[in-house]
């Protein structure tokens, strides 16, 4: 019911903000720069603001069209390399006849677009070949592509590194860690020559006991029955995936949001002063960031509620009981695949010792590092300056000493 009266509400919402969008557009085509009334651009403001306040459920573009290559710049095209109903691999394919080591990053399925790593993206394509796992929206897949669970995560991870080719390495940012770790671990207990020669997981929930944080400490407080009952709902019947169940993208921005609800709030207001004032450096870079963030997407139910259930509640991969299709999953059956853990010294999402902790489940292991970055939270491991000057030479030096 929850998703419908949502829908209901962006329906009626539409016409007013296209109205808004027309005002902002007028006010716009009035100012006349320092003589234009400030009513005129408190109006032109709350109309720009009203026109952007709508969500959004189709992936924004990633927006690469070019790279620097040591001194060249070359084009960079998107290339996808395997379509399933849930996902695809897609390649940034250069325009170079150079070799770079081919890195697949797994992106979050967490409510946003795989494009929300654009930035770990930029500072990976200068040196190497990227892929990266575009996950679709739920709610354009029709029921009958069947389901999407954890397994079928594992699943696409292996699937993607075996078409990637041999030698490749991975990167887990956030959520696929604990993925990410287990396709590594059934690529070796099969001997899949695919097996990432590299394996780089960052700020991932491998074990969630360690310095339980609120979002820890949330899926602990009720039982997965709760979860279902009260976050999951079906896609209305107009779209592709009508009936299916999922975790709508909207209430996951809504925990989102809630977490820091001070700095959205006061971060709004200042793109009313910024627009009202004219100030339109601020208000671009204030309008790029919450398009982004406003484009959702929804998660299958079966994989919410089995990374909730096994990975935070049950603890599955510490504890030795994760399986995939029924098959034990053994890290320490790890053997020709380097790993490098980071964390951030202020990360309040994944804790300081919860990525960490693949270490020591990777007992086989020989080749193995942490770094913990100080001054960051949760999105300064993988995005931003820290992550470009600090972060990313760790994760460069693990690459290339693995990939000789």
């Amino acid at each position: 019911m929850i998703y419908k009266l949502y829908q209901a509400q962006a329906d009626l919402m539409y016409p007013a903000r296209q109205m808004a969008r027309f005002g902002a557009g007028l006010a716009r085509a009035m100012d006349i720069g320092e003589f234009t009334p400030a009513p005129l651009r408190q109006f032109g403001a709350a109309c720009s603001m009203l026109a952007d306040s709508g969500l959004t459920h189709q992936r924004p573009d990633y927006g690469f069209s070019s790279t620097r290559m040591g001194n060249d710049v070359v084009a960079v095209t998107e290339e996808p390399r395997l379509d399933t109903p849930f996902g695809t691999l897609l390649r940034f394919r250069k325009d170079s006849a150079i070799v770079q080591p081919r890195v697949l990053v797994a992106a979050p399925m967490s409510g946003h677009f795989a494009t929300l790593l654009r930035g770990t993206v930029a500072v990976l394509l200068p040196d190497h070949d990227v892929y990266i796992t575009d996950w679709k929206n739920a709610r354009d897949t029709p029921l009958s592509d069947g389901v999407f669970g954890f397994d079928e995560y594992v699943d696409h991870l292996i699937r993607f590194m075996e078409v990637i080719g041999n030698g490749s390495h991975l990167i887990a940012v956030c959520q696929p860690a604990v993925a990410a770790l287990a396709a590594t671990a059934v690529m070796a207990q099969t001997g899949n020559r695919a097996q990432p020669r590299s394996l780089t997981l960052m700020a991932g929930p491998i074990d969630t006991r360690q310095n339980p944080t609120k979002v820890n400490q949330l899926a602990k407080a009720h039982s997965i029955e709760w979860f279902e009952n009260n976050l999951i709902d079906s896609v209305p019947w107009r779209f592709k995936g009508a009936f299916r169940r999922v975790y709508p993208g909207f209430l996951q921005l809504s925990a989102f949001v809630s977490m820091n609800l001070d700095r959205h709030i006061n971060a709004h207001l200042a793109q009313f002063r910024a627009l009202a004032c004219g100030d339109v450096v601020a208000a671009e870079a204030h309008q790029k960031f919450y398009h982004e963030y406003g484009a959702v997407m929804d998660l299958p139910a079966e994989f919410y509620l089995e990374t909730v259930k096994r990975i935070f509640q049950d603890h599955d991969l510490p504890l030795g009981r994760l399986t995939w299709h029924g098959q034990k999953v053994r890290p320490e059956a790890i053997r020709r695949t380097a790993l490098l853990t980071v964390e951030g010294e202020r990360d309040d999402i994944c804790a300081i010792g919860q990525t960490m902790a693949a270490l020591d489940l990777c007992s086989g292991v020989r080749q193995k590092r942490h770094h913990l970055q100080t001054g960051v939270g949760h999105y300064g491991v993988f995005s931003g300056s820290r992550w470009a000057r600090e972060v990313y030479p760790k994760v460069r030096a693990m690459i290339e000493v693995t990939n000789q």
